[in-house]
């Protein structure tokens, strides 16, 4: 890929979109990220706008704006900062994209100068996408790891010998905790096989709520104290305790795989039998398959070999037909979980999710 100059990957950088002009974007990557010929002049950012739906007004794929930044791998980690108010403008002179701001009264244009913004101040920033839809995903442990159950803590006994427990009740823990005060409660849940081979390739936990740490206990056989914040799901004896992860940054930049996907789809959270638009599936790789946070997955229903009606010995092939994107939001060792970003059909266990073509 072409190298553009500093200035111009810091206005990308800085300011949210690319300034890059439409013809050397258009050359770099000439079949994802071409303009729409009827894109709009202008878009005013209002509240709930995505990044990945700015783009689409502009782009014909808009998961590749960063492609069109020019970014490599480790500039695409940056926040990418763009707050309602702010209108994207469409230099058809140019062939560029530009950020500004109304001056209100005036109808003018007040250019904005590049400047960063620090961790922690992108609160009323709008996200890379919906927020809403994955909120719930981000730090709830879905899959349990190898091994992470062996030494976690677990509830020996809610208060007063009940069997279950609810909001405000008291819970009694065994247990390292370390330095941690908060912490969420699950038990495991459903096996995920891989559809390939049936072989089972991860367990999915379930989620039951959070607990607080009122009191550590004072000698080493003593149980802790912990109040239940908050349930999903009634609590007992047995269910294990994590420490509640630190809220991430929801700034997730779509990109390409490094390497060559062929990966299916596992499950439809919920247990539903077929998804649509903005739901959760998760796919039988990850990590240990280079995906990471912001892959953009193509999805397709896996063509059939079917007879040849002329001579019913030979095999035919029938081609993939592709029918929407999958962006990976939470990447596991052998799982990730995705959200169905474009489909023209419903999402199917089995279903591909391959690298974009």
């Amino acid at each position: 890929m072409k190298k553009f100059s500093t200035a111009a990957l810091l206005l990308a950088l800085t300011a949210g979109f690319g300034t890059l002009p439409m013809a050397t974007a258009q050359a770099a990557t000439p079949t994802r990220c071409e303009f729409l010929p009827n894109a709009p002049d202008q878009h005013v950012v209002v509240r709930g706008d995505t990044l990945w739906g700015i783009s689409g007004k502009f782009l014909q794929h808009a998961w590749c704006w960063p492609q069109v930044w020019g970014l490599n791998k480790e500039e695409i980690r940056n926040p990418h900062w763009i707050y309602p108010g702010q209108i994207v403008y469409f230099d058809r002179a140019s062939g560029r994209l530009r950020l500004g701001n109304s001056t209100g009264g005036t109808g003018g244009v007040v250019k904005l100068s590049p400047h960063m913004r620090v961790q922690g101040m992108g609160n009323d920033a709008i996200t890379a996408i919906p927020a809403d839809a994955i909120g719930p995903f981000l730090s709830q442990p879905l899959i349990i790891e190898d091994e992470e159950l062996k030494d976690a803590p677990h509830i020996v006994a809610p208060q007063d010998g009940r069997i279950s427990l609810g909001q405000g009740d008291k819970a009694y823990v065994v247990g390292d905790l370390k330095e941690a005060t908060s912490f969420q409660v699950f038990r495991p849940g459903t096996q995920l096989k891989d559809p390939v081979t049936g072989k089972v390739i991860a367990n999915e936990a379930l989620y039951l709520g959070t607990l607080k740490l009122d009191r550590r206990g004072k000698t080493e056989g003593e149980a802790h104290t912990f109040t239940v914040v908050e349930t999903k799901q009634e609590m007992q004896s047995g269910d294990r305790i994590l420490p509640t992860p630190v809220a991430p940054i929801l700034n997730y930049v779509p990109h390409a795989p490094t390497g060559e996907v062929n990966a299916r789809v596992v499950s439809i959270y919920g247990g539903v039998a077929a998804a649509a638009q903005n739901q959760i599936v998760s796919i039988n790789q990850g990590k240990a398959d280079n995906i990471d946070v912001g892959t953009v997955l193509q999805l397709s229903r896996f063509g059939k070999t079917i007879a040849d009606p002329s001579d019913r010995k030979k095999m035919i092939k029938l081609p993939d037909e592709e029918y929407g994107t999958l962006f990976i939001f939470r990447v596991f060792n052998h799982i990730s979980y995705g959200l169905i970003m474009e489909v023209k059909n419903t999402v199917d266990i089995g279903d591909l999710a391959k690298s974009p073509e």
